[in-house]
């Protein structure tokens, strides 16, 4: 035996790194955040389990890390470094924000599914095309960013994995296909297993084994993506490793073909608008959903999948961001608070929706309080109150920091305190986020932006590139 596995404690110094929390355990490794102290940055360490580094298997996981070293794909995880240091064996990889696994404790939107869905694939098939079969694609293994992308880790690493801890094979349970499990792991067996991956995104349930058709949640995918992506994952995920896809790249060719189809299932299934008279509202186009038809004159063919989305986010934050207005261009909802449209990027500068106070600024059309003497939002001139009283709102969430301040209460997504002009330096978070929906913010102007669902920041405007559509 080479080395020995010692759990690392947080502030240990390993070589550059200095650990700062475990993050996971596994069947293989132990995962660990850690800060490089030379590039300042925080990085995922990967500590093999000691009974894997023994001198014989040493050789094979070094041709191994070449091979993985040599994936150059957005969507799989780069390897940053690889190699022992003091008496560990240290695999380094980019910290992305959760994993997949995490995410699925969470209601998932159809789009972001799908999105992931082509995302994953797009890496499985650039990594067959290269000969390199992954052998345990599962959640676990699936690395979610800020910017909207997954990526997949542990590629060869874990075939390596396989070969040293048993003649018969291994992998995760739940996730691993049949012949696998018999030690003859092939294409089609991460093909087996990314179906499934796919089918737990999009049916919310994991089938177990036998594998009965038709699984549990299935009635949900049909509704969900339609008949032809429900015929897709069968072919998947077929017990019979001859009746699936011969490898991730015919699949992902087959997903490509399908998408047309799956946009006019989830076109269907919106129904017509009642505001435009059951006209349709654009297509889309691609992976992010392109609009490619005249939204506004409603003349275009088949239904906008924006305005599917677009529907889901009132559900799930109308109330918190007060989106009770339409943007003037795309009819998208905004807030009186947003100076972008988060989906066409339209500038705002006068507000002529509903405003939600009683007086308006002369200049932006936004909504005063009786008793503010300056516009919150556009720092217009200054006004006479309308009134001395000072009225109190629940809404006042935060403090101007300015000490000399008269009153100094603000409420949420303010640029101006309303009582002395002070602009305002609190980086302002979307109200009922999720906590990993709360870590993301705009890469401009810091507040807090949903980059599931919005193409731009609604407070400063920077594109955020692909979102959730």
């Amino acid at each position: 035996m080479i080395a020995s596995q010692n759990k690392l404690r947080p502030r240990q110094k390993l070589g550059k790194y200095r650990i700062e929390r475990r993050i996971a355990v596994g069947g293989f490794a132990t995962v660990y955040e850690a800060y490089d102290t030379i590039e300042g940055i925080r990085v995922a360490l990967k500590v093999p389990l000691a009974g894997l580094m023994t001198r014989s298997s040493l050789g094979a996981f070094r041709t191994e890390v070449r091979l993985t070293a040599k994936l150059h794909h957005a969507n799989i995880l780069q390897l940053k470094n690889a190699g022992y240091i003091g008496d560990h064996f240290v695999v380094v990889y980019p910290l992305g924000e959760s994993t997949l696994a995490e995410r699925l404790t969470h209601r998932m939107a159809t789009a972001t599914a799908l999105d992931y869905a082509e995302q994953l694939l797009s890496a499985l098939a650039f990594a067959h095309s290269e000969q390199i079969i992954h052998c345990d694609v599962k959640p676990d293994n699936c690395i979610l960013f800020g910017d909207g992308r997954i990526c997949l880790s542990d590629f060869g690493i874990a075939k390596v994995a396989m070969r040293t801890l048993s003649a018969s094979g291994a992998g995760t349970l739940g996730f691993m296909a049949p012949e696998q499990a018999m030690g003859r792991p092939s294409f089609r067996s991460d093909v087996f297993s990314v179906g499934l991956v796919i089918y737990r995104m999009l049916a919310g349930v994991l089938p177990k084994w036998p594998y009965d058709w038709p699984p549990p949640g299935m009635d949900r995918v049909s509704r969900r993506v339609g008949p032809e992506m429900t015929d897709f994952l069968r072919r998947a995920i077929e017990v019979g490793e001859r009746k699936r896809f011969a490898d991730a790249e015919q699949m992902f060719a087959a997903f490509r073909r399908l998408k047309p189809a799956i946009r006019r299932h989830r076109a269907g299934k919106a129904g017509p608008s009642k505001k435009d008279g059951g006209r349709a509202n654009g297509r889309i186009n691609g992976r992010a959903g392109t609009r490619t038809g005249d939204r506004k004159s409603g003349r275009a063919n088949g239904r906008d999948w924006m305005k599917v989305r677009e529907r889901e986010f009132q559900k799930l934050h109308a109330k918190a961001l007060e989106t009770k207005s339409e943007c003037p261009r795309c009819r998208g909802p905004i807030a009186e608070s947003m100076s972008f449209c988060p989906w066409c990027a339209n500038r705002i500068r006068v507000f002529k929706g509903e405003a939600r106070f009683p007086a308006q600024c002369g200049r932006c059309g936004r909504g005063m309080k009786l008793d503010w003497r300056f516009c919150a939002h556009c720092y217009g001139r200054g006004y006479e109150p309308h009134s001395t009283r000072q009225y109190s709102d629940r809404r006042y969430t935060a403090r101007c920091a300015n000490t000399a301040c008269s009153r100094r209460d603000l409420m949420q997504h303010m640029r101006y305190c309303p009582w002395c002009r002070t602009k305002v330096a609190r980086k302002w978070l979307i109200p009922d986020a999720s906590p990993r929906e709360r870590r993301h913010r705009c890469t401009r102007c810091g507040w807090g932006v949903l980059k599931e669902f919005w193409h731009t920041c609604p407070w400063c405007g920077k594109a955020m590139g692909r979102g959730g559509h």
